[in-house]
């Protein structure tokens, strides 16, 4: 498998995906027309989205077929596609469209077969774990279920941060994470930071990008992910 999974699309300054221009210029060389799939797009139109998206990779060449768009699933049997590219947003909302429209299984099987590589950034990167349920995002559909594509081995948290604003009453993110892996014993939990990111060949992911990723696993102490560091799959 060949997977990029970013936590995060906007820069500090607030560019679009500019903070990533080299590994995502990497991820899709050699590839023509990718899959994009804009249904975690919620307050924007997914042709609007995209758009977006087509705008910001144009360095690397890749047209952009909207996998919401008449002709997707056409030139998607008909392998003109070799890449797949899932934008963030909602993520309940990315799910349950993937499962409505049968795509869910579709990018699960050629991405596993090694026919077409991921990327994924924010709730594209949570889609690539074992289940959303570590996603930061408000429930606003019914996914009728939260199995995810089940590309990597763990769970992801995109955007991970566990700061508590002053006067702040809720529970940090470290907090939540617990609360999943009390009820979610069995599974383990790679958070990224934003400005980070997962970049998985073969049989193994390394953590890329600015800062270093964290691994929560139940009844262990959290640990500290280096860039560098190479998780086995």
């Amino acid at each position: 498998m060949h997977l990029l999974l970013l936590s995060n699309s906007r820069a500090p300054d607030g560019g679009y995906l500019t903070f990533c221009h080299e590994a995502l210029a990497a991820q899709m060389n050699g590839v023509q027309k990718a899959l994009f799939v804009p249904f975690a797009g919620v307050t924007m139109s997914w042709d609007d989205y995209t758009a977006q998206v087509q705008e910001a990779i144009a360095h690397t060449g890749v047209q952009l077929v909207g996998a919401h768009q008449d002709d997707a699933l056409q030139q998607f049997l008909a392998g003109d596609l070799q890449a797949i590219i899932v934008g963030g947003g909602n993520t309940f909302q990315l799910l349950a469209e993937c499962r409505q429209r049968g795509w869910l299984e579709r990018i699960r099987e050629v991405v596993r077969a090694g026919h077409m590589s991921y990327t994924g950034w924010s709730a594209g990167a949570n889609l690539a774990g074992l289940t959303i349920n570590t996603t930061n995002d408000m429930p606003i559909v019914d996914p009728q279920g939260f199995d995810a594509l089940g590309l990597v081995p763990f769970c992801i948290n995109p955007h991970y941060n566990n700061s508590l604003p002053p006067g702040h009453q809720g529970e940090t993110r470290d907090q939540r994470l617990a609360e999943f892996l009390i009820a979610n014993p069995d599974k383990q939990v790679v958070a990224l930071p934003e400005g980070s990111w997962l970049a998985v060949k073969g049989g193994q992911a390394q953590v890329a990008g600015q800062f270093a990723a964290k691994r929560f696993a139940a009844g262990k102490p959290v640990e500290d992910l280096p860039v560098g560091t190479a998780l086995g799959l």
